[in-house]
């Protein structure tokens, strides 16, 4: 079975997607989210948007609004506050599920990481809805860096985990979560083997051909 590193927990969802898929899930950290410690822009919004886990975890949530979360994952890290779950795990689901739940528009925090692709913001501009960015966390690099187990692939969840992996992967195959994390790696000089959407789902189709590699 060909190992595939990456920086999820082996009882992981997406851990759990690639043994399916065939390979082996190898964790591996390169990184890790810190807080911002970011007060709110506002201290009573109509609801907040919540992009991932981290920022679920990090974020100086004030207690009343309900959250929008983007995923089953997200939603789980906002146990015990009123959560309502986009139907596409991705920005672009988030908003339709606003658009739906808040028709009247309103002012909404939308908890992210600073190095969102800011999707929501654009879709939002000059609309109803009204979109106040609350960076709550932030992915840094380790200090210092794992040693590099054996592997035959690793997977980039992030630019900045693909600006990392790069220089480390030379012999391995490199895969990306998402565009964004591509270019991060075909910008800082190195191939890609593969990119996927965002969704496990997705990772899945693009590591079923390749499990004879």
């Amino acid at each position: 079975m060909k190992r595939l590193g990456l920086a999820r927990a082996l009882n992981d969802a997406l851990s759990q997607a690639v043994l399916a898929a065939g390979w082996e899930p190898v964790p591996l950290f390169l990184t890790a989210m810190e807080a911002t410690l970011a007060e709110p822009p506002v201290p009573d919004p109509d609801a907040v948007i919540v992009l991932s886990p981290a920022a679920a975890r990090l974020a100086l949530l004030p207690p009343g609004p309900p959250c929008l979360a983007q995923g089953e994952a997200t939603a789980r890290a906002l146990a015990g506050r009123t959560v309502l779950v986009s139907t596409t795990p991705q920005a672009e689901g988030l908003f339709d599920l606003l658009r739906e739940r808040f028709p009247q528009g309103g002012t909404f925090l939308l908890a992210r990481a600073e190095r969102s692709r800011e999707h929501l913001e654009q879709a939002a501009a000059g609309t109803p809805w009204r979109l106040l960015p609350w960076i709550t966390h932030r992915e840094a690099p380790l200090d210092p860096p794992p040693a590099m187990p054996a592997l035959d692939a690793v997977l980039a969840l992030s630019p900045l985990q693909a600006e990392l992996l790069g220089p480390r992967s030379a012999h391995l195959l490199r895969f990306a979560w998402g565009q964004r994390t591509q270019q991060a790696f075909l910008q800082a000089g190195y191939p890609v083997d593969g990119w996927c959407e965002p969704e496990a789902s997705s990772l899945q189709r693009l590591l079923y051909p390749r499990q004879d590699l």
